[in-house]
């Protein structure tokens, strides 16, 4: 007999934002499977207009409570290539430590609080702090050393204050530096190494799927990349962030609020599974064993298996955070102020890689320092149509299963590319002409 099936999920939860699971089967033949993208439009670009290049990197850090960090580095690189100031090399390293930092504050926050549910068959962590409490203190404890790096560096965790165009307003104290690199040593390092056995005893849980697809992210020839670089598409070829919109090409679909993009193939996938089959020779030798360990290899074509590559970044960030503090150390912590002397007016587009993918800025200044252009491509909406596309191989290969157990499959698989719903919708560019 053939199968007729209907899910209709409102809202999904443990993802940031409201997004619908939807999925029709009629006879056997699949009709419709999507995320349904529910949220309004976010009018951050709008909100740019006519703001100084002073003011665009505190406002846009307010697109993400989780990746205010990734917005606020990412303004800062877009208004500095737009109006041409130069940083230092300390300015970069601190930066570089400020994205390790919230790389493993959101991976942790992914991995531990909204996918490791999922293995376990619980509906949220709660229910895991009276079975596993030891496993959800250390959790706790990565996600606030994690957050000491930003406090430390920048001068809060969320909505950084001291990064500004040019360079920082404060810099971190030696003092403050060994501190921190003492905690990464006695706590982080020792606390990714559980980490790792922890998902390797829960890696049964993850669902055995596949489906080949372009994966685009940062890259660079010396290190991992996340604070910059070209963007590279696993298809072949790199370009350079200033063509992102002929990567991107976004465009709109009837069943969500976010437009969907696509590049080489339907659709692409960004985010840290992206960034391992682009970029895994680069990772040290820490995370190479971990991912060795967790069964992570490349070309690795499961999109369930991004939780695992999160982890695997996460012993990455820790050890490379060592490195990056040495490295100020080495060189003798100099009391900068930042570089805030245009040299020209135009147009800057920047790129960093946010947890959750590559993230593009574009402004463009007038002559008094005043946006007149802005946009911001955001992860998850790179993402959206490649959820589409999983979906719609998915459910025929385990349309033999329950209901409840389909349900869960599509829960999970939205969960796993770790979405930010909220921040993929921003403004449309409509014209509007008289009838």
């Amino acid at each position: 007999m053939k199968k007729n099936l209907d899910i209709n999920v409102h809202h999904i939860t443990r993802v940031e934002g409201h997004g619908n699971i939807v999925v029709n089967m009629r006879d056997g033949v699949l009709e419709k499977a999507h995320l349904n993208i529910v949220e309004p439009p976010r009018f951050f670009e709008a909100m740019l207009k006519g703001r100084s290049f002073t003011e665009a990197a505190i406002i846009t850090s307010r697109i993400c409570g989780i990746c205010s960090l990734g917005h606020q580095i990412t303004s800062l690189k877009t208004t500095e290539a737009a109006l041409g100031l130069e940083v230092s090399e300390q300015t970069v390293l601190l930066r570089k430590l400020l994205v390790n930092g919230a790389t493993i504050q959101s991976n942790i926050l992914h991995a531990y609080f909204l996918a490791v549910p999922d293995f376990l068959d619980a509906p949220s962590v709660f229910p895991l702090i009276a079975t596993h409490k030891d496993v959800v203190l250390r959790a706790l404890r990565m996600k606030r050393l994690a957050n000491d790096i930003g406090d430390i560096v920048s001068g809060r965790a969320v909505h950084p204050i001291t990064p500004v165009p040019g360079g920082f307003t404060r810099i971190p104290t030696r003092d403050e530096l060994l501190l921190l690199k003492d905690k990464l040593l006695n706590e982080g390092l020792p606390d990714c190494a559980a980490t790792v056995e922890t998902m390797k005893a829960l890696a049964g849980a993850i669902p055995q799927f596949e489906r080949e697809t372009e994966y685009i992210s940062l890259t660079h020839p010396e290190e991992y990349a996340l604070y910059g670089g070209a963007a590279c598409s696993s298809d072949g070829g790199t370009f350079p962030v200033e063509d992102y919109l002929s990567v991107t090409n976004e465009f709109v679909v009837a069943h969500s609020t976010s437009k969907h993009a696509r590049h080489k193939r339907e659709a692409y996938m960004v985010g840290a599974l992206a960034r391992w089959n682009n970029n895994y020779k680069h990772l040290n030798e820490s995370a190479l064993a971990g991912a060795e360990t967790l069964g992570l290899k490349p070309k690795c074509y499961n999109p369930y298996m991004n939780t695992v590559a999160q982890v695997v970044e996460v012993v990455h960030c820790m050890e490379d955070s060592v490195r990056i503090i040495d490295e100020l150390l080495g060189c003798g912590l100099k009391a900068e102020k930042p570089n805030q002397t245009p040299t020209r007016y135009g147009r800057g587009i920047g790129s960093t890689e946010v947890p959750r993918g590559i993230l593009f800025h574009d402004y463009t200044y007038d002559n008094h320092g005043r946006i007149v252009a802005a946009n911001c491509v955001i992860p998850t909406g790179q993402n959206l149509a490649n959820v589409d596309a999983d979906m719609q191989k998915l459910v025929p290969e385990i349309v033999d299963k329950t209901k409840p157990e389909i349900t869960q499959h599509l829960e999970m698989l939205v969960r796993a590319y770790d979405p930010c719903i909220s921040c993929s919708v921003h403004i449309l560019d409509v014209d509007f002409k008289d009838a």
